[in-house]
């Protein structure tokens, strides 16, 4: 950018530095239609990406624990190249657990191994704004560049334009330098403080994060979807928020500040494990659900591809004149031998058969004969291909890749909720998105699509649903009323207008057009879970013994996995350590208490009075926590036909392309299920039908608790086998139809029960019983304190526990009517609170002023 540009900037003002409607470009009003001369080069493909659909196998992943295993098997079987796209990456992460069994399974062990091996590993994470993240993406570069040569990491975007631009930027780096870190708050800065913090480059202000998450291995096998090789991620489907395990330290299964629970304390230096300020004898950590994918085949070639662009277009950036040698660019997909392209197509169908092989004969379904309700050459008649079909979509632009605005994932979004018969199921991070202009700043229309559908449901009176789930709390404040909660606030404000709010709303909408019940159709619920934190007799004892108090004992058993060692000695050599001290204290003791009593809320799980606990009923009952269950899934079902997942969240930033960057694939599985849909005899995809029903079994407490060391086949990436599912199964079958009166009976009361139980046990926020912000002192602030906050010491002192413990006052009868209470929770499913604070005018602002730029960050 030339001197004459940045004066004439300068004197334009904010507004201009914004980008302008065409930058804003996003066509979701109209569908995938994009005629435009600069969308040209993708017009012929379906939702104009990119590349047009292929085929290749997919295997779903529902939680870390699976996932992660699965791509440690993968690391370990590469042979020629791993190539690493992520938001975030800590070389520190276990892929399997616990950490005390799995040394080897560290992340950044499997990559020095592999590259020892000779393979060339190419690693591309987001270079983020450090006074707004904790990333510190600069140690994951370094860390991973020091263990060998074959291993190559990039970093971007850099968020302010190079020194040798024009020596007047150094004005920049000087706003950065002296930016106060602690007090920084994001939504309260100036407009001014933004620039100097995120910059400008191209013409387009870079506040906009690379978000994609994605794993190649050899070319071969893909893993790719919601999660991040990082830190906090890891969960099992059982979602233990306790990880104490006084009678045996090694238990461990979130080391450091893996055990995270960011509503309290944000990740804090993620170099140093040590840095963690979560009490795990005191606070719960907050449970990770998530979906992601192995995929192999031909759709392949298709991620390799976007890597290549994505590595390329950065290495042309940043290294054409610095680093010279170092790094080189990426040859993209060939065609390669037939022989050797993906061990031959013979691989495809014989994949297939062995997924059509997992499902019972007497429900296999036959292509094309399903009988439905539907006029005939509905979606029910058949695919018209008998191979997988999938499509990778992306959202970039010339920030993110250097090309025209690509918005191919809000297309497939808008599509396929216009065209679906039956249900749309959606389970998403975020939910910002509008129905009209007038919702401006939102842009994206995915909420017009779904207010169309439902309204030609109710004209034809159809029974079609859509279920949307989503986290309680989008960001991660504690307490929603304090100052540094104004960020999380103000994306509640977003979703809660494109909900039920501010007048132009997907509910205010569907009334206004003369739905005068839209429950009838759509319903939103978040998540919770509730554990035990083993802190009974055996910790104390073991303490007294050994003299060492459990905490410290853990600091120095987790002190050993924090760096890295080639030869790992959890004793350290040294037998008076605190950790062995404390270890051979607790060998001589005997406790049956459980240290997470998680399984209780899941299929077969025994009743919780049934649980032992060794110690007094006051301190059992002082252990109970709640918390949410953090949703990151971005994953959409449509028919048990179509699924649509990715790291895209729903909301401005990851649809409208010109954002954040994204990727997600479309999968539709022509492997034919014989099931039922709204009381009729249907035919459901396999891969759509066994994911839905999976998640929703789940959510109902419906699969048994899964222990993190207890790998089977769906823990193993998609080239060694497709998904097992136990097809018709008492449980299963409770899920089959997701319209039937039955299913939706189950569902609703279970998400009720749930929300009544949570809400009189620990009180959480939010919660319909919260319409203002004097009912919300009488709900929560008047029990809770949020540790490390300030006058915490104060607070306890007037009687109020920690922030997701036991409101006692509501149980007289103490920790015995407390566990047949909770004795009621199945699964993890809540209504969502719609009508929290809703008789607050403005619950972002309170009194504060956000910035200009503040909205497009948040949308």
């Amino acid at each position: 950018m030339g001197l004459h540009s940045l004066i004439r900037k300068a004197k334009q003002g904010i507004s201009d530095i914004l980008p302008t409607d065409d930058d804003k470009h996003s066509h979701t009003h109209q569908g995938h239609d994009c005629h435009e001369e600069k969308h040209a080069d993708y017009a012929e493909n379906r939702f104009c990406s990119f590349v047009p659909p292929t085929t290749g196998n997919a295997k779903w992943y529902v939680d870390g624990a699976s996932y992660f295993w699965a791509v440690s098997m993968a690391i370990e079987e590469a042979r020629e190249s791993i190539y690493i796209l992520d938001w975030w990456l800590s070389p520190e992460l276990y892929l399997r657990r616990p950490p005390a069994k799995n040394e080897n399974y560290r992340l950044d062990k499997l990559l020095k191994a592999a590259a020892e091996r000779g393979v060339k590993i190419n690693v591309i994470v987001y270079k983020e704004v450090e006074a707004a993240l904790t990333l510190n993406s600069i140690h994951t570069k370094h860390a991973l560049e020091a263990l060998h040569n074959n291993i190559k990491v990039f970093r971007y975007p850099d968020h302010h334009p190079t020194k040798n631009v024009v020596s007047g930027l150094q004005e920049l780096h000087t706003s950065l330098k002296n930016l106060d870190l602690k007090t920084f708050n994001l939504a309260k800065a100036s407009s001014s403080a933004l620039e100097s913090i995120y910059g400008t480059a191209d013409d387009v202000v870079l506040y906009w994060a690379h978000h994609e998450k994605l794993c190649l291995i050899d070319g071969r096998v893909a893993f790719m979807g919601g999660l991040d090789l990082c830190f906090g991620r890891y969960d099992t489907n059982s979602h233990p928020l306790s990880d104490a395990h006084p009678g045996d330290i090694d238990g461990i299964i979130f080391p450091g500040q893996d055990y995270n629970n960011a509503r309290i304390y944000d990740f804090e230096d993620v170099s140093k494990w040590e840095n963690n300020k979560l009490d795990r004898t005191k606070s719960s950590r907050m449970g990770w659900s998530d979906v992601a994918l192995s995929l192999s085949g031909p759709i392949v070639d298709s991620l390799a591809q976007h890597f290549c662009e994505r590595w390329n277009f950065i290495f042309n950036k940043k290294y054409t004149t610095r680093d010279i040698g170092k790094y080189s660019l990426l040859q993209g997909p060939g065609i390669r031998d037939e022989s050797q392209r993906y061990h031959g197509e013979a691989m495809i169908g014989d994949i297939q058969n062995k997924f059509s092989k997992h499902v019972p004969n007497h429900i296999k379904g036959y292509f094309g004969h399903g009988r439905d309700e539907g006029p005939p050459g509905d979606q029910n008649q058949g695919y018209g291909y008998d191979k997988p079909q999938i499509q990778l979509t992306r959202s970039v632009c010339k920030w993110s890749l250097g090309i025209s605005t690509e918005h191919s994932i809000a297309n497939a979004y808008i599509e396929t909720i216009r065209n679906s018969r039956h249900y749309v199921y959606i389970e998403n991070q975020f939910f910002i998105t509008a129905c009209s202009d007038k919702q401006r700043p939102v842009q994206n229309k995915i909420g017009r699509a779904i207010v169309d559908r439902i309204l030609r449901a109710y004209h034809n009176n159809d029974n079609f649903q859509v279920v949307i789930i989503m986290p309680a709390v989008p960001a991660f404040a504690g307490d929603l009323k304090s100052e540094g909660a104004l960020g999380t606030r103000a994306i509640m404000e977003f979703q809660y207008d494109s909900i039920n709010r501010g007048g132009n709303s997907i509910l205010e909408t569907l009334r206004n057009s003369g739905v005068s019940d839209p429950h009838r159709f759509i319903n939103f619920y978040n998540l919770r879970n509730y554990d035990r934190i083993n802190v009974s007799e055996i910790m104390r004892n073991a303490e007294k013994e050994s003299g060492v108090s459990y905490e410290q004992a853990r600091l120095d058993f987790e002190d050993r996995f924090g760096a890295y060692h080639d030869h790992f000695d959890p004793h350290g050599g040294n037998p008076n350590s605190h950790y062995y001290r404390y270890q051979q204290a607790a060998s001589h003791l005997t406790d049956s208490t459980w240290d997470s009593v998680a399984p209780c809320y899941m299929a077969s799980g025994l009743k919780l009075s049934s649980v032992p606990w060794t110690g007094s009923p006051e301190d059992e009952l002082n252990a109970y926590v709640s918390e949410q269950l953090y949703i990151h899934s971005k994953v959409l079902i449509a028919d048990d036909k179509i699924v649509i997942c990715g790291s895209a969240n729903l909301n401005d930033r990851s649809q409208l392309g010109n954002h954040d960057s994204e990727i997600a694939v479309i999968i539709e599985d022509p492997t034919p299920v014989q099931s039922y849909m709204n009381g009729k005899p249907y035919t459901a995809s396999a891969f759509a039908a066994s994911l839905r029903r999976q998640l929703y079994r789940k959510h109902l407490g419906l699969l048994p608790h899964q222990a993190p060391d207890a790998p089977n086949g769906n823990w193993t990436p998609v080239s060694h086998a497709l998904n097992s599912y136990d097809w018709d199964s008492p449980a299963d079958r409770l899920v089959i139809d997701p319209l039937s009166y039955d299913f939706l009976n189950l569902w609703q009361n279970t998400a009720r029960q749930n929300t009544e139980i949570f809400s009189k046990a620990f009180h959480p926020v939010p919660n319909d019983k919260v319409r203002t912000w004097k009912d919300y002192d009488e709900y929560f602030s008047r029990y809770f304190v949020i540790p490390g906050s300030e006058k915490a010491e104060e607070q306890y002192k007037k009687g109020k526990v920690d922030y997701g413990h036991i409101v006692k006052e509501n149980f007289p009868g103490g920790v015995d009517e407390v566990k047949k209470w909770l004795s009621g929770v199945r699964g993890n499913l809540v209504e969502m609170p719609l009508q929290f604070l809703i008789d607050v005018d403005d619950i972002a602002k309170d009194g504060l002023t956000l910035n200009t730029l503040t909205d497009d960050l948040y949308t």
